[in-house]
């Protein structure tokens, strides 16, 4: 014959009332932050696989940080070899038009045409020279007018960059270069525009309308300005093909990122629609719990003794 004792049942009742509203607190913050647990310690045996994806989470984060840094970057270059590549096609345009109607506002134009290219060399993003190496505080060349082509030494004595070209990655394993030089990216068009200025230097201003010897003069310049814009339009196709491939990486890591955050999602979220269930059969457990406590209390052998 099984012993009933009230102390007994007491204590089993209890214990069930304590582990009910244990169940129903844990139920409450779960709902309440929509996280299955606070720490790793909640989540058992998939918490190391939950700490491996949230590194991976983390250099993902970084390289698409980078990558946005360097898509900038590669927009000023674009815009700022644009630039250049304008100028020097300005310079063609103004040669072309002074065999054809007198050189006398020749100089005029090509001065101007030759300060978009220096603009261009001299390009910055975030208050830094873009095409000055590692030196991306000093600007890539010195020169401010056409007498400075020719009071140089030499042409490369017109730049100031150094030989570092930027390299970043585009992803876990690929390193790609990024940066364009002021010099590669300058020396032909300033070498067009300084033989012009030499002959000016040499030989007087152009006249209106011009002589043989200037007509034969400026139609060599033709060919060579045409081969600086040739260049020039080179480095900026070059540099629109890393564009798109930091772009097309930024699209990669975006959908791996995408992919990482659903994973974890499915470890750390809660179901909702499960969790309010379950907590309100917490809560029905708990109260009938409490009832059956109560009930327990008035049916005590000590009140039928009393």
């Amino acid at each position: 014959m099984t012993r009933v004792s009230t102390g007994s049942n007491y204590s089993v009742m209890t214990s069930n009332l304590m582990r009910a509203q244990l169940r129903q607190n844990v139920l409450g913050e779960q709902v309440a932050s929509q996280k299955v647990a606070n720490d790793l310690k909640g989540y058992a045996k998939n918490a190391e696989v939950l700490t491996a994806m949230r590194s991976a989470q983390a250099k993902i984060d970084g390289l698409i940080d980078q990558t946005k840094l360097v898509a900038n970057r590669l927009d000023m270059q674009d815009t700022g070899i644009g630039q250049v590549a304008d100028g020097i096609q300005k310079g063609r345009a103004a040669i072309e038009n002074a065999m054809a109607a007198g050189g006398a506002t020749l100089m005029q134009q090509l001065e101007a045409a030759f300060s978009s290219v220096t603009q261009g060399v001299n390009t910055k993003s975030n208050g830094r020279y873009v095409f000055a190496g590692a030196l991306t505080d000093t600007p890539p060349t010195t020169a401010g007018s056409l007498s400075d082509l020719t009071a140089a030494a030499s042409t490369a004595d017109l730049f100031k960059n150094d030989d570092y070209i930027a390299t970043n990655r585009i992803d876990q394993q690929t390193t790609v270069k990024t940066g364009v030089l002021g010099d590669d990216l300058g020396t032909k068009a300033f070498d067009a525009f300084k033989q012009v200025q030499a002959y000016v230097e040499a030989n007087g201003a152009f006249s209106s309308p011009l002589t043989s010897a200037q007509h034969t003069f400026l139609q060599g310049m033709v060919a060579t300005f045409k081969d600086a814009h040739s260049d020039a339009l080179g480095i900026q196709g070059k540099n629109g093909l890393v564009q798109k491939r930091f772009e097309n990486a930024g699209v990669e890591l975006k959908d791996q990122a995408d992919t990482l955050t659903g994973m974890v999602g499915g470890i750390v979220d809660v179901d909702m629609a499960e969790a309010v269930t379950r907590l309100e059969a917490a809560q029905m457990a708990v109260q009938a719990a409490a009832q059956v406590f109560s009930s327990l209390q008035a049916s005590s052998l000590l009140n039928v003794l009393k």
